[in-house]
């Protein structure tokens, strides 16, 4: 199996390394200029192709890290060559993309696999292997916060160009609107503010949302970019009507449950110790990956999931804009 992966920026680079860990050829990169993605070429003894049509042409799988706005064009580029897809969060700009690009793989017969990595973090995985088990009861209320500096690039930031990234909720806080789905279920509205300033001497990012889900639990989710660098931190809270799942990346111990106490009146705190990362998430992301399309194996993210996290995201910012509550049936095209 042949990968070519299109970016060689930060992601492009970390998918790289995973890919590496894997049985597949690293054939080669496509960048905005072949100088810079020589460096990595040289690195896996690769070569950079002049475009994406000469990749795709040499690869059985094509990995997209390009920025957020090109997905589509790229992705349906793809898909009509018969090449499987791997592509990074979000997946599309807006939602009439996102689902073309769905149908279009689907047509073609290929996989497009959303690197939602927060999903293959321990810690999040094993919060919600424990809701699945239980553990906890039914989901009532969750919380998530995801806080950072603001993205920064020496030339061309399109992070800070909404009609590229979509801006920290589409790019930042949709990590957690996926993962607040994949642990209590489909969501039905969103109602969501921010505050967003750019100033000579400080820039500012801060979104909180409230998601209602059909199950009838309710996630809180805030996300900065308003952090000074390298701050990164990350929180985590599910209630259930049996107990409490937290996490918090600044404490010592990084995940615990609080469960109730028995019948028996003994006490069944239990606490989870992290133990060392064995490999990176993006790693584990990127080996499943492979195993599914090397052998079937099963995925715990779709192309549909990106597609939903994609339209809550929307709807959180288009609450915005509206200053009301969203039905994300109802997003706009």
């Amino acid at each position: 199996m042949k990968v070519g992966i299109v970016g060689v920026g930060f992601m492009g680079t970390t998918h790289a390394a995973a890919w590496a860990e894997t049985a597949v050829t690293l054939a080669g990169f496509v960048a905005e200029t072949s100088r810079e993605a020589q460096r990595l070429a040289e690195r896996y003894g690769a070569r950079v192709y002049p475009d994406l049509n000469a990749l795709i042409a040499d690869v059985d799988v094509v990995d997209i890290c390009a920025p957020t706005h090109l997905h589509y064009d790229m992705v349906l580029q793809a898909a009509a060559a018969g090449k499987h897809i791997v592509c990074e969060k979000p997946l599309a700009r807006t939602l009439a993309q996102g689902q073309a690009m769905v149908a279009a793989c689907r047509k073609a017969g290929i996989q497009l696999l959303v690197a939602h990595v927060v999903r293959f973090f321990p810690e999040y995985a094993l919060a919600k292997a424990a809701v699945d088990g239980g553990q906890i009861g039914r989901p009532g209320v969750v919380r998530l916060a995801r806080g950072s500096f603001r993205p920064k690039k020496p030339v061309g930031n399109w992070f800070l160009d909404f009609e590229k990234s979509g801006g920290l909720m589409l790019d930042l806080m949709i990590h957690d609107f996926d993962y607040a789905r994949w642990v209590a279920g489909e969501v039905e509205s969103v109602f969501a503010k921010n505050i967003s300033s750019v100033q000579p001497q400080a820039s500012v990012d801060y979104g909180l949302a409230i998601l209602k889900h059909t199950s009838g639990a309710l996630s809180h989710v805030a996300g900065a970019w308003a952090y000074p660098p390298p701050t990164f931190r990350t929180r985590v809270e599910i209630a259930g009507d049996a107990g409490l799942i937290e996490f918090d990346s600044d404490a010592a111990v990084p995940i615990q449950m609080l469960l109730q106490k028995s019948s028996d009146g003994s006490s069944p705190d239990v606490g989870l110790p992290a133990s060392p990362l064995s490999e990176s998430p993006y790693t584990t992301q990127i080996k499943e990956f492979y195993a599914a399309l090397a052998h079937g194996g099963p995925l715990r993210v779709t192309a549909e999931d990106g597609l939903a996290a994609v339209q809550i995201a929307l709807a959180a910012i288009e609450s915005v804009q509206t200053g009301r509550a969203v039905n994300v049936a109802e997003v706009a095209q």
